[in-house]
């Protein structure tokens, strides 16, 4: 009874480091395999006529690592670290968290053995077919409800703004990956979606989009509103614009998914619905860029000897460029030159490694002495060169797409006076190869990074120990359920 006592006056950190360390693995395993593809771009017989190693099939492999792996264990374990030290109470059920990590981390070694294998759904983002779409729904509901109860018995008076971000993004997927999910199984690894024609194109990119809008950003925005303000030691620079950012930002991005569907068989007037929202979509995004860093006013000074805020921050940057640049290629004349060109490619992973990346990187290194009863990480200096490396890599890596995409764009649009077309398909493909070599590059820079992270985390790690924090005596109860 006495330990039992003595646990729940403790945060639950068990399940924070199970997923923090789960990040920088999945983060490797799906930055590697992302390099792989961009090598085979560049040299086609990289894929040595083995099927599962095709870039057909390991393209989505990277996606649902990076996202999913990489980018959902870093939301895992910072929204399990943030509401309890937000909310002054030990998770709701150690059980629950218990079952998360397991769970999650079963889907991810599903994904990776069925995707290369060819068994698919075919839908971007959501390639899994439906016996892992069932597992993912149930943990997510397991989340889900770990999470709220956390909020629910809270100890302090408020809700804290990051738990908003944290709650919106666990609400909204599951919805998403409900709907969108919809199936008739035809057999136990195959199954065709409940929509049909347009009807499924227009369910998916609404949740395709709101994936990038709730999954990639709103969860992030999380960390951003709990993580700068702890690692400058300042207070968020304006509350009041966080609730509006808040508020702004999760009913507009539900309506930006018809802009992937520009000159398809979709409804006009709901593609210029997605065309409105999306150039809406830029003022709270901005307004949240804004205010993440404007708390560091007074602190600016941090910046140049503070690693960790150096990710925080720039992330930040990007996430403002890209939230720039998406409502831009939304508009139907831009999309008209931007669309199936690598434009899209670069502009997608400026906001994947510039945003999520760095962030999530930035995050896990604030978190991970805490966890493991350190003051600090393993090594400053490495945060530091890996920062730079990361950075230069992501420059190389969005620079050569958006040159290779607006070059395309411009050679498949070009006419002679008789109105032929100028060049054809594979005189495209030779000019952009230069580009896919540089974008390789850069991949490869960000992918060195990752193991000078995971370098950094083991040292860390080793020289660590479990540690679970005193929740404050004030705030001490009882938690019959831990």
């Amino acid at each position: 009874m006495q330990n039992q006592t003595a646990v729940a006056n403790t945060y639950n950190y068990q399940v924070v480091r199970q997923f923090a360390v789960m990040t920088v693995v999945w983060g490797i395993v799906g930055m590697l395999v992302g390099v792989i593809i961009a090598a085979q771009l560049a040299w086609p017989a990289l894929n040595f006529d083995i099927p599962w190693l095709t870039y057909s099939r390991l393209r989505p492999l990277h996606t649902n690592a990076v996202i999913f792996a990489f980018g959902g264990s870093a939301l895992f374990a910072t929204s399990y670290y943030a509401v309890q030290r937000t909310c002054h109470t030990r998770l709701f059920s150690d059980k629950l968290a218990a079952f998360t990590f397991w769970g999650w981390t079963l889907v991810i070694l599903l994904a990776a053995i069925s995707l290369p294998l060819g068994i698919t759904s075919g839908k971007e983002y959501a390639e899994l077919e439906w016996p892992i779409d069932l597992l993912i729904a149930v943990v997510w509901v397991a989340y889900a409800i770990n999470f709220f109860g956390t909020i629910i018995q809270r100890k302090t008076p408020h809700i804290y703004v990051a738990n908003w971000f944290f709650g919106a993004f666990i609400i909204t997927v599951a919805v998403l990956h409900i709907v969108n999910s919809a199936a008739m199984p035809v057999s136990l690894l195959k199954s065709y979606s409940a929509y049909a024609g347009v009807q499924d194109a227009m369910v998916q990119w609404w949740y395709g989009h709101n994936a990038v809008g709730f999954f990639l950003t709103a969860g992030f925005l999380g960390m951003m509103y709990y993580f700068i303000p702890k690692q400058a030691n300042r207070p968020v620079y304006s509350y009041r614009l966080s609730i509006i950012h808040f508020w702004a930002l999760i009913f507009t991005y539900m309506w930006a998914g018809p802009h992937h569907l520009h000159y398809t068989a979709l409804p006009d007037w709901a593609q210029s619905l997605g065309m409105l929202f999306s150039l809406i979509l830029l003022a709270p995004s901005w307004g949240g860029m804004i205010n993440g860093i404007m708390t560091l006013s007074g602190a600016w000074h941090k910046l140049r000897s503070d690693p960790i805020l150096k990710f925080l921050i720039v992330s930040l940057s990007f996430y403002g460029m890209s939230t720039f640049e998406g409502p831009m290629m939304s508009i139907k004349t831009v999309n008209a030159l931007s669309h199936y060109t690598d434009w899209t490619v670069g502009h997608v992973h400026s906001g994947a490694l510039g945003w999520v990346g760095l962030v999530s990187m930035g995050s896990i290194y604030y978190l991970l002495p805490r966890v493991f009863g350190r003051d600090s990480m393993y090594s400053t200096k490495l945060i530091e060169v890996h920062f730079w490396v990361a950075t230069l890599g992501i420059v190389l890596y969005i620079a050569s797409m958006w040159i290779a995409g607006v070059m395309q764009g411009l050679m498949w649009r070009a006419t002679n006076p008789d109105g032929s077309l100028t060049y054809t398909f594979v005189e495209s493909v030779k000019a952009t190869y230069p580009y896919y070599v540089l974008r390789l590059g850069g991949g490869l820079l960000y992918l060195l990074g990752m193991v000078i992270m995971a370098y950094n985390t083991f040292k860390t790690v080793a020289a660590g120990r479990a540690y679970n924090a005193p929740i404050p005596a004030a705030q001490i109860h009882a938690v019959a359920h831990a």
